[in-house]
């Protein structure tokens, strides 16, 4: 039927659906009345001035109560003016409006309890155009603290069409009847197209502020993301650092073949020339030679004239020999110096320069080792009632277990701000958190499952009516749980709305209220209704706060809610600065640990699900958890250690002649068949008769050291308590990481000096020993000269030769046990100084870490291997002397009681060595220092250092919590589910200090929803940045405390501000009815309006403040402050200003450690950006900020830190070494060793981070401890040459063969195997952290460290070493004999002939 242009579809009304029901509209189809005038004031008044002058379809009593549901969304809406003039006019329009029947169509009609005709459903045909304008001026208006206006008037619809929806859906608390809004409307009907108002209209009757209208909001500077401020330069896909690195590295490839192309052609064509003239240089040395008896000197010279491969600086080098290799004395060839040598002044040729300083520790250390090899037993006495002393500082033995104070520096910025914070608002929630998940245990999603550590990667929806029934019984027994101190949830828990309220209890069921009055037919209704929903009244938990399905279901995929992953339910207790209040909170927390832990374990068979949780107290019991520390695995470490070191150290004797246990048993097992012969056939070696047992050698029980191995470990556990009594006694205290880490790493450490001392020991052993021989002694003297006086301390360093061999004939043959500890002593001691010095320094350089956990660590571990240093230097050097006497007497080593009768030696004049000191000399140090060679291994590291950069470049920042915890630990598939589930970022504080908010100036400082607010004000800026959440990481609304007040101040909001008619000066309370009270502003002069006149200053504005900061949050006035704000302004002790506020609003999900490290980054800059735009102070808080502040300054932290460490390395090497060219070169190879590390961290995942920071730190000292050595024997070989002689490279290949031969098997023993052994058992270890932060990053450390001190830094040392000087002290009587017998000094070239080197 064809409607007329002005008619009307219903009005007035016609009673009510039921009891408690409200009025409903009678059809009508009649024309518009015109209104009286009391009637059309009241209209306009609702409705405003379109209704001046038309007829209406409504009567009073309808306008009456549009008005009052009018009313009630009014303290939503009312700061945006577009978004309430729009709802006015919706609702008049379909109420009031004189052309209702064209656009209203009445669908169905029912009875009413007075038995009338009513209305029950309706057709309202509203433009698009319209709807979408409506809905946008409302979407964004905010709505108390961090909410919007549309998750209570639209049910947090995200289109027009569900906005509407909600509007028309009949409800208790919405509308009486259904209003349906068809897309088209049918033939006779037109579509509302009343023109909508934008909020970012000019006109006062539409503009609204930016935090309510997004399109006002002042353009903020670009701000790139994360992801663009790491795009560098690019070429391609490589960075602009890779491409140049690879060109370089390419250019540098290319321009070595191409040299080595060209110095062969040189050299072919040399040879060539050479040939030509062969057989006259060959008849001319045949000459030379048959003179040679006449003339030993010039006939040298013209014999290694005609050999142009021939070395020089022969009388400066150790002789370093075999008994299968050394040519007998009287050869002529032993007397040839080489090239030259004959030009050289005779005491320059014997004698090579001295260093004054080597001097001196070489004399201190040779003192050390005299006293404490003479007098043993009073260093022990000495030396262990001083480190008792230490261990007393274990009374004050404390155990650091806050993570706060472990992990975060006193001085740390965010840590500050947090003490501010909790000072002034108190500490944040302590919030209990439970995922609960379905996994698929087969393709029908059916049958049993088990409960797993981990997260199931198939699951199965969460949502079922069995499930729920369960978990509601499951949230009830939370409810009732109950402490044995009578404590219940309702006592600690974190109620908004005061102590008489409900808690904050975020779950899926608080949708449902009381789950029995749902069943398996309606509850999946309810679910997708409260979703889409969540403000509807009736979807609102005990707490009166909308749940959003963000925060209760995971794993929703768009908006299909029945198929979530997950169930997420959060309980927040209260929390506080009182400990008494703490520990009750603490008290229940542990009960519901214990419950949960007893759900999540018959879970699965009672729900098919598994419960992953975490409770206030989970993180700090499980960090402090003993688990890490694995016991087994520290004693099998030490046991290992102890088996190798014993074994190993009895390997390097003398006496070993014999063969080894190995070996003996594998002859008897060979040989165990000719025991069956009938004929068994004679043997000249006894060894290799037949017999029924194995006939072991003398040497498995007189040479072995497993006492001596034992005690050396046992002065690393010494010195680590002692190190742990004195830092206890300053008070430093006691970390896990020290608990878990320091026994390795000493062990690791500690355990070279050992070796070395030991191996240093058993050559003084071949040379001076009782079965030593001199063959050049004989050959002229056979004379036995006195060892020198044990209490004269006359200089025992009889040359500027090694010992073996050169100086045979100055010294005597057998020198006393304790004369060989002491050379030993002194030999080795400026090495292990070195060595020491260098380490102890990079160890103590990381206590410049602020983290506690780490400068402790730092700390104890400088202690440790300072003190372990000392030990092996007093204690263990008379430990020595004390096995070296038992040696040598032939007692047992395990039995020294026991003495075993000696054999007697037949020695035949010949010393052999080890198969790795043959090794080294014979293969590895002619290899590498043959000139191709050098520059393959130059290219190679230099490759090496290229792919390290590159791959350093992809390193990131950050520390998964989830490494710090127990691998076992129930925290961890926690944080696995939240980072899958969880999508809600944590909450962030902007805190405002220094701000006058009494003075209108500062409240436009701050505020947001006023006309006059400044355009930079706090709530502006943060609404902006909410607009840009890839780079401000912020995408919650804020929750801004100032313009919530000053907004329940508006007159307009009838049941908010409220003071009494009798006396004004008096607040009404809550409670007192509507006719003793009016608004507080009501009549005021100048009247209360957006611009922020009329509204309160002074010392009004903090009366006002305070009545606010206690008013209740209900539904009579939903702005009040107490539930929301009531934490959120901090005032002075006599109340009469604000000291600070803050801010609230959320982060986006963070998920990486990258994303936590970009938030906290972002709301600095800004908070930095607010403070400059205010002039005020302004600074961000969170509580994960305190555990990421080291990442602002890691990375200049590192270059400060390594850059100082090398630094210590250049000077120290520099010194003690006496030469700043090889300090400089072991320096850079330091350096190397450290960028190789980093780059392998690139490469295996390991993050920077605090941790890792003080392993690289470590890892210069360590790195060190494998270049010092070898660059030491190197300086200590001597030289006689200037460093621009032409022969002055050969005299470097010369040398740094001989350190090789010298320090080359005891670093790859005695260092690299040893902390390969030390450390590989933490490979076992079940901590994560452990795992990747100490056992990868120090295999990573060895294995660079090895490569570089004996791969590269000998080919370095040879291109471009310093002058070396004698490491032994001059002697006059020494000199004499040396000029004396200057022609008979000679070192047999390794280059030159190589036939010396063959068996």
């Amino acid at each position: 039927m064809k409607k007329r242009p002005q008619s009307c579809t219903f009005r007035d009304t016609c009673g009510k659906k039921n009891l408690f029901g409200r009025d409903l509209p009678c059809p009508y189809d009649g024309a518009p009345v015109e209104p009286n005038d009391k009637f059309r004031t009241l209209l306009v008044d609702v409705c405003g001035a379109d209704f001046a002058k038309v007829p209406t379809c409504c009567t009073v009593e309808q306008v009456k109560v549009l008005r009052d549901n009018l009313q009630q969304v009014e303290p939503l809406i009312s700061s945006c003016p577009a978004c309430r003039n729009n709802f006015r006019s919706f609702f008049c329009d379909f109420t009031c409006s004189p052309y209702q029947g064209s656009f209203v169509n009445v669908t169905s009609t029912q009875q009413t309890t007075s038995k009338q005709t009513a209305i029950k459903s309706v057709d309202f045909f509203a433009s698009e155009k319209f709807a979408r304008g409506f809905y946008d001026s409302c979407k964004d208006v905010k709505f108390g603290p961090s909410g919007y206006a549309m998750d209570f008037i639209g049910g947090g619809a995200k289109d027009y069409h569900g906005f509407l929806k909600f509007l028309g859906d009949e409800k208790a608390l919405g509308s009486p009847f259904q209003i349906d809004f068809p897309d088209r409307a049918p033939d006779g009907f037109i579509q509302l197209s009343r023109l909508p108002r934008n909020c970012a209209d000019a006109d006062l009757g539409s503009k609204c502020a930016c935090i309510d209208c997004p399109t006002v909001c002042p353009a903020l500077p670009y701000q790139p993301t994360p992801e663009e401020a790491a795009r560098s330069c690019h070429v391609g896909p490589l960075s602009c650092l890779t491409f140049v690195l690879l060109i370089a590295y390419g250019l540098a490839v290319l321009s070595f073949l191409l040299g080595l192309t060209i110095e062969r052609l040189v050299r072919k064509k040399k040879d060539r020339a050479y040939e030509r003239v062969a057989l006259s240089e060959d008849t001319s040395s045949l000459l030379n030679i048959q003179g040679a008896n006449s003339h030993p000197v010039h006939a040298s010279a013209s014999a290694n004239g005609g050999n142009r491969h021939s070395l020089v600086g022969a009388s400066s080098l150790a002789l370093y020999f075999d008994g299968e290799e050394s040519a007998a004395p009287s050869d002529p060839a032993r007397h040839h110096l080489g090239r030259g040598a004959s030009l050289l002044d005779p005491m320059e040729t014997a004698q090579p320069r001295q260093y004054r300083l080597n001097t001196l520790f070489r004399r201190f250390f040779y003192r050390i080792g005299y006293i404490c090899a003479y007098y043993p037993w009073l260093t022990f006495a000495i030396t262990f009632s001083i480190f008792a002393g230490l261990n007393y500082g274990w009374k004050y033995f404390q155990v650091e277990t806050d993570p706060v104070r472990l992990w975060v520096a006193p001085t740390s910025e965010s840590r500050i701000q947090k003490e501010f914070f909790d000072e002034h608002f108190g500490p944040f929630y302590r919030p209990q958190q439970i995922f609960v998940t379905a996994p698929a245990s087969d393709p029908s999603l059916t049958g049993p499952v088990t409960n797993s550590s981990t997260v199931a990667e198939k699951l199965q929806p969460v949502l079922s009516w069995d499930r729920l029934v369960w978990w509601d019984r499951v949230e009830k027994e939370i409810a009732a749980l109950e402490t044995d101190e009578g404590i219940t949830l309702h006592d600690v828990c974190f109620k908004p709305a005061g102590p008489s309220g409900d808690c904050v209890v975020q779950s899926v069921m608080g949708w449902f209220g009381d789950l029995d009055d749902w069943d398996k037919d309606s509850w999946e209704e309810r679910v997708l209704s409260c979703a889409e929903s969540p403000g509807d009244p009736e979807c609102l938990p005990p707490f009166q706060q909308p749940l959003s399905p963000s925060l209760i279901l995971g794993g929703v995929e768009g908006n299909d809610y029945l198929n979530a992953k997950s169930l997420v339910a959060t309980y927040v207790l209260d929390n506080s600065l009182n400990e008494t209040l703490v520990q009750r909170a603490e008290s229940w927390e542990r009960k519901l640990r214990q419950y949960l832990a007893e759900v999540s374990q018959v879970s699965p068979v009672k729900a098919g699900a598994q419960v992953f949780f975490s409770t206030g107290v989970s993180l700090e019991e499980e960090l402090n958890k003993s688990t890490n520390t694995d016991v087994r695995i520290v004693v099998l470490s030490y046991l290992v250690m102890f088996v190798y070191v014993s074994l190993t150290l009895g390997g390097n004797s003398s006496r070993s002649d014999e063969g080894s246990v190995i070996g003996s048993i594998l002859s008897w097992f060979f040989n165990i068949p000719r025991l069956f012969r009938k004929k068994n056939v004679d043997s000249s070696d006894p060894r290799s008769t037949p017999t029924w047992y194995p006939r072991l050698p003398r040497q498995a029980f007189i040479g072995s050291k497993f006492f001596l191995g034992l005690f050396g470990i046992s002065l690393v556990i010494l010195s680590v308590a002692a190190s742990v009594g004195l830092f206890s006694f300053l008070q430093v205290r006691v970390t896990l990481i020290i608990a878990e880490v320091i026994p390795f790493l000493v062990l690791a450490v500690g355990v070279d000096n050992v070796f070395i001392l030991v191996h240093e020991l058993d050559r003084q052993n071949t040379l001076h020993g009782p079965n030593a021989h001199n063959p050049a002694l004989a050959a002229h003297s056979g004379t036995h000269h006195a060892p020198l006086s044990p209490t004269s301390f006359r200089s025992p360093f009889a040359s500027t030769h090694d010992e073996s061999d050169g100086d045979g004939d100055s010294m005597p043959i057998h020198l006393p046990a304790e004369e060989r500890v002491a050379r030993a002593v002194a030999k080795m001691g400026p090495s292990i100084l070195l060595s020491t010095t260098t380490e102890t320094v990079a160890f103590a350089l990381g206590a410049m870490v602020p983290m506690p956990a780490v400068r402790n660590f730092a700390l104890y571990a400088a202690g440790s291997v300072f003190l372990n240093a000392l030990l092996q230097m007093t204690v263990f050097v008379s430990a020595m002397t004390i096995d070296l006497r038992r040696e040598e007497a032939n007692r047992l080593d395990c039995f020294p009681c026991i003495r075993i009768p000696p054999r007697i030696a037949l020695t035949d004049g010949h010393v052999s060595t080890g198969k790795i000191t043959r090794f080294f000399k014979r293969k590895y140090g002619p290899f590498i220092l043959q000139r191709s060679v050098k520059g393959v291994i130059l290219l190679f590291f230099g490759g090496i250092f290229v792919a390290s950069i590159i791959a350093i470049q992809n390193i990131s920042l950050g520390l998964d919590q989830r490494l710090a915890l127990p691998s076992d630990s129930y925290l961890v598939p926690y944080f696995d589910a939240m980072d899958k589930f969880l999508d809600v970022g944590p909450p962030v504080y902007f805190v405002s200090t220094d701000v006058d908010v009494k003075a209108r100036s500062g409240q436009q400082k701050l505020c947001g929803r006023f006309t006059t607010c400044k355009e930079t004000s706090v709530a502006n800026i943060l609404e902006g940045e909410r607009k840009r959440p890839e780079s401000s990481f912020i995408s919650e609304p804020t929750a801004s405390w100032i313009d919530d007040f000053l907004k329940w101040t508006d007159p307009v909001l009838e049941s908010c501000c409220r003071v009494k008619k009798a006396d004004p000066s008096t607040f009404c309370r809550p409670s007192e009815p509507a006719g003793r009270c009016r608004p507080c502003f009501e009549g005021s002069t100048p009247p209360w309006n957006v611009t922020m006149e009329g509204l309160p200053e002074g010392p009004e504005f903090m009366r006002y403040l305070e009545q606010w900061l206690k008013s209740p949050t209900d539904e009579e006035c939903p702005l009040g402050g107490q539930a929301a704000y009531s934490s959120a302004v901090a005032l002075s002790t006599d109340r009469s200003t604000v000291v600070a506020s803050h801010f609230r609003t959320f982060h986006a999900p963070l998920k990486t450690q990258s994303d936590f490290i970009n938030a906290f980054a972002a709301s600095h800059r800004i908070a930095d950006d607010l403070s400059a735009s205010t002039g005020t102070t302004v600074f961000p808080y969170s509580l994960f900020y305190v555990f990421f502040d080291q990442y602002a300054h890691i990375v200049s932290m590192t270059q400060e830190v390594l850059g100082l460490g090398l630094l210590s390395v250049l000077l120290i090497t520099s010194i003690l070494l006496g030469s700043w060219r090889t300090g400089l070169i072991v320096t850079t190879v330091v350096a190397l060793t450290v960028v190789n590390c980093m780059g392998v961290m690139g490469i295996w995942g390991i993050s920077l981070n605090a941790i890792s920071l003080v392993n690289l730190v470590i890892s210069l000292g360590i790195a060190v401890e494998f270049c010092s050595h070898v660059a030491r024997a190197f300086m200590g070989m001597g030289s006689i040459l200037p460093i621009d002689h032409p022969n002055g490279q050969r005299e470097r290949d010369e040398r740094m063969w001989g350190a090789l031969v010298e320090v080359g098997p005891s670093v790859l023993s005695g260092i690299t195997f040893t902390k390969l052994i030390g450390i590989s058992v933490l490979a076992l270890t079940r901590s994560r952290l452990l795992e990747i932060y100490y056992f990868r990053m120090w295999l990573t450390l060895i294995l660079s460290g090895v490569l570089h001190g004996l791969v590269l830094l000998p080919v370095i040392l040879s291109l471009a070493g310093g002058p070396g000087y004698a490491i032994e002290d001059p002697d006059a009587e020494w000199m004499s004999y040396s000029i004396r017998r200057q022609g008979e000094f000679e070192y047999t070239p390794f280059v030159a002939d190589s036939d010396s080197l063959s068996d």
